[in-house]
């Protein structure tokens, strides 16, 4: 079994030094990344019918500490994603995400969580999906048990507060990730993104019909 992720790519993070670190998420773990940026930019072209782009992290500002996760994120907009609504697949040294996320820079999010609180979408979610507040964090709430009040709260941080995210998506274990086969992988993060383009549809207010 060839497995896509490997125990190498998630040592990169027990890596000191930023310059050490830096060199092997650019040997190891960036190569992996542009393969899954084609691949997935592609994918949700096909499902949208607006270009999407990839966009694989570069670190460039780091300057002194090392970066703790890494990614690929996917956007129609070639210049950059960070100002609306994007999807991703990255890791840390615990796991992977595969996600999509409203972040700080985006500037029409008060609108984004004020469709989502209309919207019974996130009740449509099948089981093992988790959110959060942070995308700068690694910690997640499993949808499953989070309160409906808390989960109302996230979203009203989002709509008013500058700094408050919302992140949605699953998390693969450091152990699932190295053991699952790379077609298990794929077929995963595939489903992961079609249950994820309904919430996306909402938070870009267009009525899609997916392919």
């Amino acid at each position: 079994m060839t497995s896509f992720w490997n125990e190498q790519d998630f040592e990169v993070f027990e890596t000191p030094g930023l310059e050490q670190r830096m060199a092997l998420l650019a040997s190891r773990v960036r190569p992996k990344f542009e393969e899954l940026g084609k691949e997935y930019a592609s994918f949700f072209s096909a499902k949208t019918g607006n270009e999407f782009f990839p966009h694989v992290a570069k670190h460039m500002r780091r300057k002194v500490n090392p970066p703790n996760d890494s990614w690929v994120a996917f956007a129609p907009y070639k210049r950059g994603y960070k100002a609306i609504p994007h999807f991703q697949i990255g890791l840390w040294e615990s796991h992977i995400f595969i996600i999509l996320a409203v972040i700080y820079e985006a500037p029409g999010k008060s609108a984004m969580a004020e469709q989502l609180l209309q919207s019974e979408v996130l009740n449509t979610l099948p089981d093992g999906f988790v959110v959060s507040g942070d995308h700068m964090k690694p910690q997640a709430t499993s949808l499953d048990e989070m309160d409906e009040e808390d989960l109302t709260a996230l979203l009203i941080r989002l709509r008013d507060v500058k700094k408050g995210e919302f992140v949605i998506g699953r998390h693969i274990s450091r152990d699932l990730a190295t053991s699952m086969s790379r077609e298990d992988f794929h077929q995963l993060a595939e489903t992961t993104f079609e249950e994820l383009l309904p919430v996306y549809n909402v938070l870009v207010n267009k009525s899609l019909v997916y392919k």
